[in-house]
């Protein structure tokens, strides 16, 4: 039986000493096999192609069928480790928490446990009548996100 340990497992050592990691790995029952992989500064169709082949010269068709696809997250999909967001700084990103509440806003600063968004709010003037813009900002920890996603702009 193929296990998602060996394929992360070989994933890691193909990928080792370079800016690319993998963020998902799934193994179905029937051995369909999808990697997902990143990188710091991007990921390109080459590196996939080289990946794919590591994975599949060791693996033996003969023992066991499989199904094999590689390929990057791609722009609608959550950011899973910490490390994806410092290629997005100055995007806008849309983030679930735990709590069940949402925030939203450009992403302006990044550290070891969480993030920095910043936004636009319009708020009573503190004197007289009507409202003003205003920018706030809001730190989030990485703990406390349910799901991540960059926002696009059409």
């Amino acid at each position: 039986m193929i296990t998602k340990t060996h394929i992360q497992a070989l994933a890691e050592d193909h990928l080792k000493g370079s800016d690319k990691f993998v963020t998902k790995i799934t193994v179905s029952p029937n051995n369909r096999i999808e990697v997902l992989v990143d990188g710091d500064n991007g990921i390109g169709i080459q590196d996939c192609v080289d990946l794919s082949r590591h994975i599949e010269k060791n693996l033996d068709r003969e023992k066991e069928d499989f199904s094999l696809e590689v390929s990057s997250p791609g722009a609608t999909a959550p950011l899973v480790l910490p490390r994806q967001y410092k290629k997005h700084l100055g995007r806008t990103f849309e983030v679930k928490l735990n709590d069940g509440s949402k925030a939203e806003g450009e992403l302006i600063r990044i550290n070891d446990t969480g993030f920095t968004l910043e936004y636009s709010a319009r708020e009573n003037k503190p004197l007289g009548k009507g409202k003003v813009t205003v920018t706030r900002q809001h730190e989030i920890a990485f703990n406390q996100i349910t799901e991540s996603k960059i926002k696009l702009k059409f």
